[in-house]
């Protein structure tokens, strides 16, 4: 018998069973999750990354992988991955994609876990919503005043940053030198990235406190619409805004204005520390964006939202959840609005930067006498609509047609969306 006991040790019988082994290995090995954001590049090097450390410190079951790329970037794999199924857990969010996705199926309601888990939803900023299900929390918010350049509104004579748009255009001419490739404005419009439809269009109607829709469907052809189209047709055909405009992104003119090519330029607050990182001797300052002529209400502010939400192919919802409730909760979304210097999606959260920088405190004030405007957010095909207009808008720029028939034509094809 003791020699059988012996054999059977030798050829590992004895070994502990599967079912005994899996138990503790269960239990000690980590379930981790994909996170697909593009802000860990915009925000200061190991910033974020100490932020996600500190949340698998508190949760020890659970790791998390970054994904991290530039905004257009990400925009493309969240595409592919929510038409192949493929994405990941966490997804860093625009307000303008809730809408396809939701439809899609690739983003998950968040109602069921925030009801499982007791979530105070009225701690949270805002909440995008589509036919009544919750979507998408806006982690941090940036609003996208006017940058100005003051080596060179000292250079030209020009005292203040322009409220009307009279005086924008008026600035614009006293800045744009071609001989000198220097412009008073840019106007990135790449069908590409259609955002600039967004941020440097619509924005001009929403800071005289206007509207695209009525009743919540396109109204492209009111005239404060189609004013703000031939404002900015003007500069164009007049010189003011740098080459390139239908292929520029984003990108491009942040690039520009930190390389001192052009004076002014509509940005996210976003790109304040990116911008004195490429050029720390850049002299420049913000401001809101100039209003119609004559008007004199509250200004309406473009912004963009990091938003967040939760993959509906995940397998680790609940991991997922934990995650989100962890960046939205009031000490840790104060800690990413203060380094991203943005305004925080929790109501009870106070970034230190209001204090901390005069910069970030003029947008404040900004912030505080204006209201936020973004008439896409929550649109069908967002991004498709901006870029139906985008066309439209280039035909106008290239002089085959008039604002009018800009707005009209981008009126029946969005029409036809809605």
């Amino acid at each position: 018998m003791k020699k059988f006991i012996a054999l059977l040790m030798a050829l590992g019988f004895f070994a502990v069973p599967v079912w005994a082994a899996g138990k503790p290995e269960t239990k000690s090995s980590a379930v981790t999750i994909e996170f697909i954001q593009w802000w860990e590049p915009e925000l200061p090097a190991g910033s974020f990354r100490a932020i996600i450390d500190q949340f698998e410190a508190q949760n020890p079951g659970i790791k998390v992988k970054l994904i991290s790329g530039p905004y257009s970037n990400t925009r493309d794999q969240i595409v592919t991955g929510a038409a192949t199924g493929t994405l990941g857990d966490v997804v860093g969010l625009d307000g303008a994609w809730v809408n396809d996705l939701a439809k899609q199926g690739a983003i998950a309601p968040l109602d069921s876990l925030i009801a499982s888990a007791n979530f105070d939803v009225t701690q949270v900023a805002a909440v995008i919503k589509l036919d009544g299900k919750s979507y998408m929390f806006p982690a941090a918010s940036f609003v996208y005043p006017i940058f100005i350049n003051l080596d060179h509104f000292n250079a030209a004579g020009i005292a203040n940053p322009p409220q009307s748009r009279t005086e924008f255009v008026s600035a614009a001419r006293s800045l744009t030198d071609a001989s000198q490739n220097r412009y008073g404005w840019v106007l990135p419009l790449s069908l590409q990235t259609p955002n600039g439809v967004q941020n440097d269009i619509m924005s001009w109607v929403w800071a005289s406190g206007k509207s695209m829709l009525k009743n919540g469907r396109p109204d492209l052809t009111n005239p404060d619409v189609t004013g703000a189209l031939q404002f900015v047709d003007g500069m164009y055909k007049e010189g003011l805004i740098s080459p390139g405009t239908f292929a520029k992104q984003e990108q491009d003119k942040v690039e520009e204005f930190v390389n001192g090519r052009i004076s002014m330029t509509i940005s996210s607050l976003a790109h304040i520390n990116m911008i004195r990182e490429r050029n720390p001797n850049l002299n420049f300052t913000i401001s809101a964006l100039p209003a119609a002529d004559g008007y004199t209400g509250p200004r309406g502010l473009p912004y963009a939202a990091w938003g967040i939400g939760i993959s509906e192919k995940s397998k680790y919802k609940a991991e997922a959840w934990k995650l989100v409730s962890y960046l939205m909760n009031p000490e840790v979304n104060s800690k990413l609005a203060s380094i991203a210097h943005a305004f925080p999606g929790n109501v009870n959260a106070k970034p230190d930067f209001v204090e901390s920088d005069a910069l970030y405190a003029k947008a404040f004030e900004i912030f505080r006498s204006g209201y936020l405007a973004n008439e896409f957010t929550g649109l069908p095909v967002a991004e498709e609509l901006m870029r139906l207009f985008d066309e439209e808008i280039q035909l106008m720029l290239d002089g085959k047609q008039t604002a009018e028939q800009a707005a009209a034509n981008a009126q029946k094809k969005w029409e036809a969306i809605f």
